[in-house]
Parts: structure tokens; sequence; C-alpha cells
């Protein structure tokens, strides 16, 4: 399998960098490629402007996806981008490695999907969800928090894990068309015993051995919906968001 990994994360010597070392060399070890963009080793800058393309729809006035679109047809875009999309179409397994930062993504990361993620390229067209760019490929969140894992339980006073993960794992990754892995989480690895840490990585490293039938996020079909994206009622093939 070919992955592709995300990593933001400020510090090397941080869990977070643990878990891309191990991503890395677990997934070699096992036969598969993998390709790693470091986006802070690589000083990637998360504003998202003309300094996307080498191309110029309009020059009064600057419509991010008309210049996406227009750039995605004349191959205008800046070489950072070009090359970043050459990584997203390669992989077969996305994994975009991060801190839970405000209950979302770090800046640069965010930044890189904004940039990235460009009309025409990865989106538009009417290609989206089940009939996305990106489908047949296959993406996981992994990701670490500050608290403790029943913060984030149905319960917690942080609020349910997957619904802070909704806009990543349903707005970015099954809206362009991938099959969404269940997330890995580690929970408060600052709080964890030396022997409780390496175990995490252990846990991690096989997920990473399984990601061709890791258990799936499910959403509905397109076809659910009328032509408003509103859920068409009394459809006896309609379903609620479920896990496999």
């Amino acid at each position: 399998m070919r992955v592709f990994i995300v990593h933001a994360h400020h510090e090397p010597k941080s869990f977070n960098g643990a878990m891309t070392e191990t991503a890395v060399a677990a997934l070699a070890a096992a036969g598969h490629e993998v390709i790693l963009s470091d986006l802070y080793r690589m000083g990637f800058d998360p504003v998202s402007d003309r300094r996307n393309f080498t191309t110029v729809k309009d020059a009064t006035y600057l419509k991010q996806q008309a210049e996406e679109s227009f750039a995605h047809q004349h191959q205008g875009f800046a070489p950072q981008i070009a090359t970043e999309l050459e990584k997203l179409f390669w992989c077969e397994a996305l994994i975009f490695q991060f801190p839970l930062w405000w209950f979302g993504l770090p800046a640069i990361l965010k930044g890189w999907v904004d940039r990235v993620f460009a009309l025409g390229a990865v989106y538009g067209g009417g290609r989206r969800y089940d009939n996305g760019v990106l489908a047949g490929r296959r993406a996981m969140c992994a990701l670490t928090t500050g608290g403790a894992a029943t913060s984030y339980g149905e319960n917690g006073i942080n609020g349910e894990i997957g619904s802070l993960l909704y806009p990543i794992n349903h707005g970015i990754f099954a809206f362009t068309g991938f099959t969404v892995i269940e997330p890995f989480v580690v929970y408060g690895p600052a709080r964890l015993t030396e022997m409780e840490r390496v175990s995490e990585l252990a846990r991690y490293r096989a997920r990473l051995l399984t990601l061709a039938e890791a258990p799936s996020l499910m959403y509905r079909r397109l076809e659910e919906y009328d032509e408003g994206g509103v859920l068409r009622v009394g459809r006896p093939e309609a379903r609620a968001v479920s896990r496999s």
C-alpha cells in the first residue's frame, strides 16, 4: 500500500513525532511505500493567496475557487502545491498526524488543506462524497489530546471525539471521496507512564498494519439526498451514520 503521512507538530521529540516515526518504520518494514510531509520541517506556509498559483485568471479580484480551477486546467499550481497534489494522488491511504488544538486541526495543517485541496483538482463538477475524486482511497486521523479519554466521551465536558473530528472526517475526507478509517486517538500522552506510551505506540503499530481493512466510518450516500442537499424522508435505504 502507498501511504502518505501529513505530520503537523513542531517538536520532533513529541509523542506525535514518536507516532510518525513508528508509522514510517512499521509500514516500511511491512513492505509498504511511505511518503512523509513534515509540515513544520518543510516550513509550509498555511496562508492561502495568489502564491498558490503561477497562473492568473483575474488579476483584479482574487476568487480562490476560480483561480484553483483555472490553475488546474492550465498546470498553474505553484511548485510546492503541485508536489503535495502529486503525493495526494499517489497515495492509497492518507494519514493526518496532529495534536488536537482548540478542538480542531493545527493551523499549519488546516492551511495545508486550504491550499492543496483545490477545486478542479480534488473536488468540483459534482464530484463529492461517494462520487468524489479521491474515491477508492482511505484516510485516517491519528492524533493526541491534552485531556483524558473520559472528557471526550458521550457525556464528557470536551464533547464526544467523533463530533469534534466530524469536520475533518466528513467535511474533508468523506467530501472528497475517501473511505474514512476510524480515528486513532491517544488521550493525554503527557500524563502517561513510559510503559503506557510504549503500549500506545504498539497499539498504533497494529492499526497501521491493518489500514486496508481497518473499520471505517459510514456516511449517507448522495442518492439519499434531494437536489437541495436535504435528506429524502421515508426512503427505505436511508440510514443513520454508523460504524462498520
